[in-house]
């Protein structure tokens, strides 16, 4: 049974066979369900905890 890994930006289960895993610099893996989560973090440094549609969400 193949292994399902949470997006790193959204915490949203991510199929097998879908989703894009990036590598930092000092080695750090990060997994993304889509383009969306990805250039949220990457080039628009977003805070996933300020985010609706995310699970980090809180609400204040």
């Amino acid at each position: 049974m193949p292994q399902v890994f949470k997006c790193s930006f959204c915490g949203h289960d991510i199929p097998p066979g879908t989703g894009i895993n990036f590598v930092r610099r000092d080695g750090r893996l990060l997994r993304f369900c889509s383009s969306k989560c990805r250039k949220n973090t990457l080039m628009l440094k977003r805070d996933p905890r300020k985010l609706k549609w995310t699970k980090a969400y809180v609400r204040r």
